[in-house]
């Protein structure tokens, strides 16, 4: 995000981009990279403190070092190898693995920037980017903030004071309470006078953090309670705000850049419906982020949200948005009129995340990673991320391996391309969503562009559960296992497999039928089209049948992560979908409730606790 001036600045904004055309022409030249064309004579900062983490850090870092900016990284202890404090000049530990006793801790990273000279922070996104306080802090110490100032981050930062100035600039807004919400009863009272569904929202932040839809007055106070909690643990703010909840819509956001000057651009606009709890998954062009706009399912009216971040902007403009956004923080002029920001081919992004796509389309996932290799020697990939082989992906921060995106002429190329990258992505030690991710590129509805926000619940409406191999594919997967070189007959038809490839390496570069694929091998398995066939699955037949557990009279972790809370106590009666307890995951809190009414016969965790995946919680009698 790009600073400008208060109110009035925002305002102009949104004036500029209120009647966006979202039909533009698209030029035939493919910009691959961004650019970031440094002109020494054009001073900026010697050194940037970097308040955040993972994939934002390092590409921040990135443009620093090719402006010639000298730059520090802050990190919790458990962050200490992370990979943007390796790739930084200075690190500096701002506090243990809790984000509000690190990343959040304002004190703490005053001191670093105290100690280590910095004179400007880049703040990334969350943590405290849209903190107003943070922001006066620095000004106060002569500290320049690179984002907008105090009373435009108190503007737009704020889901509240934003939403009231956009309706002063005559932009749809959705209906709702536009002040704080004090507590559960008066959520519950503001609820019934909008009418259900409801959206429970952070007024601060964002990527998901703090959203709980409710549709009667239990769930009301329920997604209270945790949308609060959840705010406080990513933002250090909790004031919430309750908005009608639009069913079935579309998310399009706007990525705008703004100097001090009375400068504004808009940089297109990008499609962002492919989500799961409240959080992209598949993004793709024409845009980026920062004015954010929901586009409803029953008609064709863009209201205004919010503002965020994204990187394919840069890939259809050839801009450097975080270079542009030091350069409007020291005082410059944008460089650019609008008539000069082009739309060269279509770009898409996939999210990568460390979870498991087969539980609610994804639940966290820990580990480390024992191998790791992204796809960059294919054309026209770009890979956003701030981990490496031998990282550790930890249940405190978010399960982001990194953001994906594929470019070419057209949407059609930039989707193949993006096929092609993720089968070539190679991540071991963690569960991740790449067989989800696959699914939905090549999926008809995504194709054709039929989509929304509820594409994923009703594309699979009992949950993902992968990639069902056609019996041309099952017959390709096993000729492949079987042979090299050779022609292999299966189910009475022949199938040719040829190709080169090094037996030790992750991936298999075939041909088969005179279709190229792109095989990832595991141990004893290979995975083909996002699916993996291991070898044991051929011999089940001769394993004696696993019984399955009675789970509705134990409750284990759904995923790794903290207790929280613990609500009941050996004895107590629990009635069904009673809450037992609350686990929290990468940032995320989830209530965990009885499948039955029944007496609770032991409780084997207590708040506070680290709990495992499958991990015994509480069992009942």
């Amino acid at each position: 995000m790009a600073a400008y001036r208060g109110a009035a600045g925002f305002q102009r904004v949104l004036l500029a981009v209120k009647h966006v055309c979202f039909s533009k022409q698209r030029c035939g030249v493919i910009i691959c990279r961004y650019s970031t064309v440094y002109d020494p004579n054009e001073k900026t900062f010697d050194k940037i403190l970097i308040a955040n983490r993972g994939e934002i850090a390092c590409r921040v870092i990135k443009t620093c070092k090719k402006m010639g900016i000298k730059t520090v990284a802050v990190h919790s202890d458990v962050d200490s190898s992370a990979v943007h404090v390796k790739v930084a000049d200075e690190a500096v530990c701002v506090g243990p693995a809790p984000t509000s006793k690190s990343y959040l801790n304002m004190d703490a990273i005053m001191n670093a920037i105290k100690q280590t000279g910095a004179q400007a922070v880049h703040p990334g996104y969350g943590f405290l980017s849209e903190n107003k306080e943070f922001a006066k802090r620095l000004a106060a110490e002569g500290v320049t903030f690179i984002g907008p100032d105090t009373h435009a981050i108190q503007a737009m930062g704020d889901k509240i004071e934003s939403k009231l100035i956009a309706k002063a600039a005559k932009v749809n807004t959705i209906p709702g309470f536009d002040g704080v919400v004090k507590d559960a009863e008066e959520a519950v009272k503001i609820a019934g006078e909008i009418g259900y569904p409801v959206m429970i929202k952070a007024s601060a932040g964002g990527g998901g953090k703090g959203m709980r839809i409710a549709w009667n007055d239990e769930e009301t106070r329920e997604g209270f309670r945790f949308s609060s909690q959840e705010a406080l643990s990513s933002f250090g703010d909790d004031r919430l705000l309750i908005e009608k909840f639009i069913d079935n819509p579309r998310h399009i956001e706007i990525q705008v850049l703004a100097d001090k000057h009375g400068n504004a651009l808009w940089l297109n606009e990008r499609e962002c419906s492919i989500q799961r709890r409240n959080q992209k998954v598949v993004e793709e062009i024409d845009a980026a982020c920062t004015v954010t706009f929901v586009r409803s399912g029953s008609c064709c009216e863009y209201v205004f949200l919010t503002q965020v971040e994204h990187p394919i902007t840069e890939c259809i403009t050839g801009l450097d948005l975080v270079q542009q956004m030091i350069r409007i923080a020291k005082g410059y002029k944008l460089q650019h009129k609008q008539s000069d920001i082009p739309i060269n081919g279509w770009a898409v992004e996939s999210r990568v995340y460390a979870e498991d796509p087969y539980k609610s389309f994804g639940l966290p996932s820990i580990g480390r990673l024992s191998q790791y290799q992204e796809p960059l020697d294919l054309p026209n990939v770009r890979v956003d991320s701030g981990i490496q082989e031998g990282s550790d992906i930890s249940i405190y921060y978010d399960p982001m391996i990194s953001k994906l995106v594929t470019y070419g002429k057209t949407r059609e190329e930039a989707l193949k391309k993006m096929e092609d990258a993720l089968d070539n992505y190679v991540i071991r030690g963690v569960t991740h969503n790449i067989p989800l991710l696959r699914e939905i590129i090549v999926h008809s509805r995504f194709v054709s562009g039929d989509i929304s926000t509820k594409f994923l619940p009703e594309v699979y409406p009992d949950g993902f559960k992968g990639h069902m191999l056609t019996a041309g594919e099952r017959r390709e997967l096993l000729a492949t296992a079987a042979a090299l070189y050779v022609a292999v007959e299966i189910d009475g038809e022949k199938v040719e497999v040829s190709g080169e490839w090094n037996l030790a390496s992750a991936l298999l570069p075939i041909t088969i039928n005179g279709k190229h694929r792109t095989l990832q091998v595991y141990k004893h398995a290979y995975a083909y089209s996002g699916v993996k066939n291991k070898l044991a699955a051929s011999l089940s037949k001769h394993m004696p049948e696993k019984v399955p557990e009675d789970t509705s009279s134990i409750l284990r972790s759904p995923m790794p992560g903290s207790v929280v809370a613990v609500s009941v106590k050996p004895g107590d009666n629990v009635a069904e979908g009673q809450e037992i307890c609350v686990i929290e995951a990468m940032k995320m809190q989830n209530s965990m409730t009885a499948a039955k009414t029944a007496k609770v016969k032991s409780v084997h965790c207590k708040a506070g606790d680290t709990v495992g995946e499958g991990d015994l919680l509480v069992e009942l009698e």
